[in-house]
C-alpha cells in the first residue's frame, strides 16, 4: 500500500473570459501530462468549443481512455437574464450586463454538483478559479483539497494583501498622490486611481459590492494557490507572498510555453472555428514579418477585452505612424467600431501607413508573431498573460495599463524587471466607462517609449533588450526537465497524493476500529 502511485483525477474549472480560459487550458495539459494522471476539463458549451482543438492536440488521446477530457455544464442564461450565446465576459454586448453575468455565477452550484455526480473516478483535487466561489462547498462535500487559480502574479497577489491589510492608500490626500505600498521586496508606489476598483471601495460601479470579499474568504480557505509564473521571474515575491499568507503556493508557469508545435502557437487565443482561415493568416503574417529585418517591427495590442475610445487609438496610430518603423497593429472588435473605422478613414492613416504598417481587425497568432525575429518590441495593456508573452519572448515591452491588475503588472514590467518603459497612462480605466477617461496618451509619447527600446544608439535601450533576453531564457528553463517550474509541477502532485493517501489511511482505521 505504501509504496503503491495513487491514480489522481483533477478537475479544473475556469472563469469564463479569455485570459483565465486559456492557462487553465494549459494547466490541465500538462497535468495530464504527468504519470497516472486523469484530467477533467470543465466549462460550458460555447467556450468548450474554444478550447477543443488546444486540448486535442496538446493530449492526442482519444475516447474513454484520454487523460484530458472536456466536461459540460450549462451556463444559467436564463435564470440570470444574460442572453443566450454569452458564455463569456469577452462576448456581453453592453456593460447593463456585467451584475447579470456576476450574478450568474452565483448560480452554478446546481449545474456544478449535477457535473459531479457523474464525474467517475472521485475527483481526487479540485482547482477553480477563485471566482468561482459555488466550489467550495463541493469540495468538503468531497473530502478533497481545493486548489484555487488566481491568473496574475505573485506580486499582485502580495500587493493586494498588503493593500487590504495595510488600507495605506486611506492616508492620501487625493486619487492622484503617490503612495509606497508597505511590505513588499521593492519600493513601489502607485497612486489612488490606479488600484483595483474593488480595494478601494468601487465595485459597487459594477454592481458586485462584496463579491470580492468573497472571494478573498474563498481563497484563503482554499488549500493553495497555482500561480502561472516562474519563480525566477519574482522570486521575492513568492516567497514573502507565501511568508506573510501562509499558504502553499505553486508556480507552474509561463504555461504558454507549454505549446510546441506551430498549430498551437497560431491558434491559441482564437474563438474561430475556421482552421483553414487561421493557417492562411497565420502563414501571411509570417510572410510579411520575414520581409523584415531583425527586431525591427513593433507589436501593438491591447487585449481582447479592451474599449479603448477611438480618439485614443487614433493618437496611438498617429504616434506609431510618426517613428517611422513596420509595425502590426492589432484593432480587436469594440463597442465603438464603426467610429474607430471612420476616424481611420477620415484622416488616411492606414492609407499613409500601408507600405510598413499592418492594421488587423480582431483575433492574430500572438504567441507566433513575438516568437518572430523581426518583432523589437511589444506596446501591451500589461494583461498578465501578453506580459508572461512578451517575457517569453524576449523582446522590450512598452506598457499601456487601462485596468484590473494592469498597472501592478507594469510595476513589475518597468521597476522590478526592467524590461521596458511606460508610455504614461495614469489612471484606470473602468471596463465600459472608458470614454469618460478621454485621451491619457499623445502621440508624441507614443514615438518617444517606442525610441526607448527601439533605438540602437542608446545604451539604455541595449539594456533593457539584454534583460528581456536574459528572462526570456530563464523562462524557457524554467518549464523544461528539471526547470523550477517543472519540479513545482511534481512537488504539486506529490503534495495532492500524500493529503490523498492520509485520507485513504483514516477511513481504512475508520472501517477496521468503528469504536475509537
Amino acid at each position: 500500500m505504501e509504496s503503491q502511485k495513487l491514480d489522481h483525477h483533477f478537475v479544473l474549472i475556469p472563469f469564463m473570459a479569455p485570459g483565465r480560459l486559456l492557462p487553465m487550458v494549459d494547466i490541465a495539459i500538462l497535468l495530464a501530462r504527468q504519470n497516472k494522471v486523469k484530467v477533467t476539463f470543465a466549462t460550458t458549451p460555447l467556450n468548450a468549443v474554444r478550447v477543443q482543438a488546444t486540448i486535442d492536440r496538446g493530449i492526442p488521446q482519444s475516447g474513454n481512455n484520454s487523460s484530458l477530457q472536456i466536461q459540460l455544464f450549462q451556463f444559467p442564461n436564463a435564470q440570470s437574464g444574460v442572453p443566450d450565446g454569452c458564455e463569456s465576459l469577452d462576448t456581453l454586448p453592453s456593460k447593463d450586463l456585467l451584475t447579470k453575468f456576476y450574478e450568474a455565477m452565483g448560480m452554478l452550484q446546481k449545474p456544478l454538483e449535477q457535473l459531479f455526480e457523474k464525474l467517475s473516478p472521485t475527483p481526487t483535487c479540485i482547482i477553480s478559479d477563485k471566482n468561482i466561489l459555488s466550489v467550495a462547498d463541493i469540495a468538503k462535500k468531497l473530502q478533497v483539497p481545493r486548489i484555487t487559480f488566481d491568473g496574475t502574479s505573485c506580486f499582485n497577489m502580495l500587493c493586494t494583501h498588503c493593500l487590504r491589510t495595510s488600507k495605506v492608500y486611506e492616508n492620501v490626500s487625493n486619487d492622484s498622490e503617490p503612495f509606497i505600498v508597505p511590505g513588499l521586496p521593492n519600493e513601489i508606489a502607485f497612486k489612488r486611481y490606479q488600484l483595483h476598483t474593488y480595494i478601494i471601495n468601487n465595485s459597487k460601479q459594477m454592481g458586485i459590492s462584496g463579491f470580492r470579499e468573497k472571494i478573498w474568504e474563498f481563497e484563503e480557505a482554499a488549500y493553495g494557490v497555482i500561480v502561472n509564473s516562474f519563480e525566477e521571474l519574482e522570486d521575492e515575491y513568492v516567497k514573502e507572498y507565501r511568508r506573510v499568507t501562509g499558504r502553499k503556493v505553486w508556480c507552474v508557469g509561463p504555461v504558454s510555453l507549454s505549446d510546441k508545435n506551430f498549430m498551437d502557437e497560431a491558434q491559441r487565443g482564437n474563438t474561430d472555428s475556421n482552421q483553414e482561415e487561421e493557417e492562411e493568416e497565420g502563414q501571411y503574417l509570417m510572410k510579411w514579418l520575414d520581409s523584415w529585418p531583425a527586431r525591427s517591427v513593433i507589436y501593438v495590442c491591447l487585449g481582447s477585452l479592451n474599449n479603448v475610445t477611438p480618439g485614443q487609438l487614433m493618437e496611438l496610430g498617429l504616434g506609431l505612424e510618426a517613428t517611422g518603423r513596420p509595425f502590426i497593429w492589432v484593432l480587436r472588435d469594440s463597442n465603438r467600431r464603426e467610429e474607430m473605422e471612420k476616424s481611420l478613414k477620415e484622416d488616411g492613416l492606414e492609407e499613409r501607413v500601408k507600405a510598413r504598417g499592418l492594421i488587423v481587425r480582431g483575433w492574430v497568432p500572438q504567441v507566433l508573431i513575438l516568437s518572430h525575429k523581426a518583432i523589437g518590441s511589444f506596446l501591451t495593456h500589461c494583461g498578465w498573460n501578453s506580459t508572461l508573452e512578451g517575457i517569453c519572448s524576449g523582446v522590450p515591452l512598452i506598457t499601456f495599463p487601462l485596468f484590473s491588475d494592469q498597472f501592478y503588472n507594469e510595476k513589475v514590467i518597468v521597476q522590478v524587471l526592467e524590461v521596458g518603459v511606460r508610455l504614461g497612462a495614469e489612471s484606470a480605466m473602468n471596463f465600459w466607462e472608458e470614454e469618460k477617461y478621454g485621451v491619457q496618451v499623445k502621440r508624441e509619447k507614443v514615438t518617444e517609449a517606442i525610441e526607448k527600446v527601439m533605438s540602437e544608439e542608446d545604451e539604455e535601450s541595449e539594456r533593457i533588450r539584454e534583460r528581456a533576453r536574459n528572462y526570456a531564457e530563464k523562462a524557457k528553463k524554467a518549464m523544461e526537465k528539471g526547470g523550477s517550474s517543472s519540479l513545482n509541477m511534481s512537488l504539486f502532485i506529490e503534495d495532492i497524493e500524500q493529503v490523498m493517501r492520509l485520507k485513504m489511511n483514516e477511513e481504512v482505521e475508520a472501517q477496521q476500529n468503528p469504536n475509537a
